[in-house]
This record gives C-alpha cells, sequence and structure tokens, in this order.
C-alpha cells in the first residue's frame, strides 16, 4: 500500500517513476536551514523515503537563486527580542541542545538515508547549506553554483558536523584549506576538487540529475538499498565483519524474484522489470 507523501511547509516534496524530489523552497531567505521549517521538511522526507518501498532515489535542490544559504545570520546577530528563542540564542546548554534537537538531526537523517541521495546545486550552498550537499551521495552542479565552508568567517565552528563529511568526500588537506580560509569556490574548481560530479549549465541541471537519477531508478530496488547500506557499513567496519554483512545481503539478493528477472533480462539482451520483490 503506498505510503501518503508527508506535507511540508517550506519545501515541495514529489514522487515519479521511483524518484523522490525535494524542493527547498524558501527563497525569499535563500533556502535557509534555520529560520525556516526547512529542518522538518527535510526529516519528514526521509522519514517517508525510508518507509516507501516505492522510492528507489532522492534528489535534492533549491528554489529561486541558491541552494541553501545555510544559517539564517539576523539570528545569530540579534540575541533577543525577535531572535531571542531562535537556534543560536541561550547560555551554552540552550544552544548545544537546539544543535542536537535541531540542525544535527539532518546529517544523522541523510546519513541513515536508505537510498542514494542526489544534490542537484542549482546555486549558491554556503555554511550548512554547503554540508548538506557533502552529506549526499552524489553532487551536480550547475555553472552558478559557489560552495563555501565559511562558518569560521563568522568566528564559529562547521556545528552540522559538515567537519566529518568533508574530510571524508575531498581528504584532509583539500578540506583544511576550504574550512580554515573560508573561502568560497566556483563550480569548475570545485568539479576538479572531487565536490562535484559533474558541472552543467543552468538550465540542464534538472535534466542531468534526472538522468542519473533515472539510472540508478531502473536497477532492482531492494539490492539498490542494500548497497547503499553497504557501502556506509564500508566506511566503519573492518573488512571481515564487513565480508560477513555482504555475505547476508548476497543471500537476501539470491533469493528475490528481481535477481531472476535482471539475469533473465540480461542474457534475453533486454531492460529488466522489476517489482522490489
Amino acid at each position: 500500500m503506498p505510503i501518503q507523501t508527508p506535507q511540508l511547509q517550506d519545501a515541495n516534496l514529489q514522487l515519479d517513476n521511483r524518484i523522490a524530489l525535494l524542493t527547498l523552497n524558501r527563497d525569499d531567505v535563500r533556502n535557509a536551514l534555520t529560520g525556516t521549517h526547512l529542518i522538518d521538511d527535510i526529516l519528514k522526507a526521509i522519514q517517508w523515503v525510508n518507509q516507501n518501498d516505492g522510492v528507489s532515489v532522492l534528489v535534492i535542490t533549491g528554489a529561486g537563486s541558491a541552494f541553501s544559504a545555510g544559517g539564517n545570520i539576523k539570528e545569530m546577530l540579534k540575541r533577543d527580542g525577535e531572535y531571542s528563542n531562535g537556534a543560536f540564542s541561550g547560555d551554552v546548554y540552550e544552544v548545544q541542545n537546539k544543535y542536537r534537537n535541531g540542525i544535527q538531526k539532518i546529517p544523522l537523517a541523510v546519513y541513515n538515508c536508505e537510498v542514494p541521495v542526489i544534490a542537484a546545486v542549482n546555486g549558491p550552498a554556503i555554511g550548512a547549506g554547503f554540508d548538506l550537499t557533502c552529506m549526499c551521495d552524489m553532487r551536480i552542479g550547475s555553472s552558478n553554483a559557489l560552495l563555501g565552508e565559511t562558518f569560521v568567517n563568522l568566528g564559529i565552528i562547521p556545528g552540522d558536523g559538515g567537519a566529518w563529511f568533508l574530510q571524508r568526500l575531498i581528504g584532509y588537506q583539500k578540506a583544511a584549506d576550504m574550512t580554515f580560509t573560508g573561502r568560497l569556490v566556483k563550480a569548475d574548481e570545485a568539479k576538479s576538487m572531487g565536490l562535484l560530479l559533474d558541472v552543467v549549465s543552468p538550465d540542464e541541471l534538472m535534466p542531468a540529475a534526472m538522468k542519473l537519477a533515472k539510472q540508478i531508478a531502473a536497477k532492482p530496488p531492494q539490492a539498490t538499498r542494500l548497497t547503499k547500506r553497504l557501502m556506509k557499513a564500508a566506511q566503519r567496519q573492518e573488512l571481515a565483519d564487513f565480508l560477513d554483512l555482504c555475505a547476508v545481503f548476497q543471500g537476501m539478493c539470491h533469493n528475490t524474484d528481481d535477481h531472476l528477472e535482471a539475469v533473465s533480462a540480461f542474457v534475453e539482451k533486454r531492460p529488466g522489470k522489476y517489482q522490489g520483490k
């Protein structure tokens, strides 16, 4: 039975041919993650994806000119009055609690997303917005993309786990350069660094992201999800333990109808028709 798409406040979520598209939709604040409902929207979307066997891949992009400006800087500047209950106000204990119960839920959710996640970076992705792209499995950028681990420029650290993701993505030295200088990286350099899989013109961004998503969505759904779990497990397990997990997952795959369909399709030189069974 299909699971109903959740109602989101500041983002749009669509499902078509096993591809879920999550669009951050607060262009008025350049899709800032704080001071909006976007954190909750992202969490709801990923929870829905994990529970919905009809989803094989998730694409995240931003509406308007930016992917995401990250944190709302006005909230950082004003700690009383209008913003007294904001994400950055309060004593040390209150602030750390707001991080743990707020933006830090995003890296845990994206890391544990059971399907491949593609970031279609349509414009600037700054601070926490940049870190969100780094949490994804793959990133395709518009030529308008501008990326920055800019926390040090504001006298703070990457509080959303960005320092964990970035160095695993491009290596310690390149991550250190971006993090310690807070400099902005244009799309072509980002591709050369390994941050972006590809760079395309703005009007070709979504077609390129969807082309990649369709390639993934065309594969046997159960094998795709198990492979995603293996990729993540490989980052934290010793080889012997990892091979044991591979053996169990392979046993699961060999007992699916989709595996037999995939083999038959290969032998018969035709596209497979998969049911997720």
